[in-house]
């Protein structure tokens, strides 16, 4: 195996820190989160209260000023034990940017800090019933008033990640619907906006402890300090949009890979102590050899990861690279959960075991954060392909 060198000994000893927090706080609770389809909203408070939300936002917004591999390591502990109810990485390394980068010095003093001690919990919002992947093609509206004073925000939203406990929003919305995405704008909305309304928690096929929901709006008065941005951001939500996005792919291939490998590790224990025949399940030359080309195959994508890992932390991870990234892990994951469950047998078809819950938590990896088959587009735009 390939000695990864991305990490130093403060980031192996915050891993041994947010594991302990793992088995204290999370690992008791999950499986009643899974039953009741949301995680209870103290995990968010604990979070925030040992440091472990928002690391990478300077001290100033209530952050730790550290650097993008804590919340990397974060990222794949959490894979790594099959904690996919807990969206601290959308919170932090996706709502929390946003700010960062794009608001204003008064709204990253107002939410930064909430979202960092977890008194906030942040979503983004850009799915719609008839919008995907396709982000030009968002229907919900946010027109400014004869008064300037505020934005009249109607539409809704689905497939919402941490939508049913979201204190603060980032809503992608048309400010001018005849500019296609040359009129989309980011707007703040906050819980308890007249007209906002959270809908139902969507009962999924994994990812079942986390809070997945619909959002409404409804004439909603955003007013206009609360546009990412301010007005010199009105309409350049889409650049901004583009711009974030291959950290955010990035984020799924980082999991992708964490959850193979977890998938290995579970399957290597589990066919070493099952017996078939008279012999262990792992003496076997198609179990051998199946996943000698499982590890193979993640040590690649490992390889190429860590990669682009540190491509962002140089800020050169380009789109077309994070899109590779993002289809290939993700397509390996479910061909790793698939494999592993098949070695496990009937047992691997029982909810009871990790490796189930794995292969269904899967399966999402494919098409949220852009569904692969857009990644490839991406990717054969890069290459200079001509598209219809």
């Amino acid at each position: 195996m390939i000695k990864r060198s991305l990490f130093n000994a403060e980031h192996e000893a915050f891993r041994d820190a947010f594991a302990r927090f793992m088995a204290k706080e999370i690992a008791p609770h999950h499986e009643a989160w899974e039953e009741q389809g949301y995680v209870d909203r103290e995990v968010w408070r604990l979070a925030g209260r040992h440091g472990f939300l928002c690391m990478s936002m300077p001290e100033a917004y209530g952050g730790a000023g550290a650097d993008k591999l804590y919340a990397v390591v974060q990222m794949e502990e959490l894979a790594r034990a099959g904690f996919t109810g807990i969206g601290y990485g959308l919170h932090s390394e996706i709502v929390a940017p946003y700010l960062l980068h794009y608001g204003t010095e008064a709204q990253k003093k107002k939410y930064l800090p909430l979202l960092a001690s977890g008194e906030m919990v942040g979503a983004i919002a850009m799915s719609e019933p008839a919008a995907g992947s396709d982000l030009a093609g968002i229907r919900s509206t946010a027109m400014l008033s004869t008064d300037g004073s505020h934005y009249l925000l109607n539409g809704s939203k689905t497939f919402i990640t941490n939508g049913w406990h979201a204190d603060l929003v980032i809503v992608v919305a048309k400010t001018n619907p005849a500019a296609g995405a040359k009129g989309v704008s980011l707007l703040l909305v906050e819980r308890g906006m007249p007209g906002f309304t959270v809908g139902r928690r969507l009962k999924k096929l994994g990812l079942k402890a986390q809070d997945t929901s619909e959002l409404f709006f409804s004439d909603v008065r955003v007013p206009v300090d609360n546009l990412l941005g301010a007005a010199t951001h009105e309409n350049r939500g889409f650049v901004a949009l583009m711009e974030q996005l291959p950290w955010e792919r990035l984020q799924i291939a980082i999991t992708a890979v964490a959850a193979a490998q977890a998938a290995i590790d579970w399957t290597l224990d589990y066919v070493k102590e099952r017996q078939a025949f008279g012999q262990s399940v792992g003496s076997f030359q198609n179990t051998r050899y199946t996943l000698a080309e499982l590890q193979t195959e993640v040590q690649v994508a490992r390889v190429f990861v860590d990669k682009c890992i540190e491509l962002v932390a140089a800020g050169q991870l380009d789109t077309a690279t994070a899109s590779m990234a993002k289809y290939w892990t993700s397509d390996l994951q479910g061909k790793v959960m698939d494999e592993c469950v098949q070695l496990f047998g009937g047992y691997g078809y029982m909810w009871d075991y990790p490796i189930t819950r794995a292969f269904a938590d899967a399966r999402v990896q494919r098409i949220y954060g852009g569904t692969n088959e857009i990644m490839k587009e991406v990717v054969a735009r890069s290459m200079g392909l001509p598209s219809r």
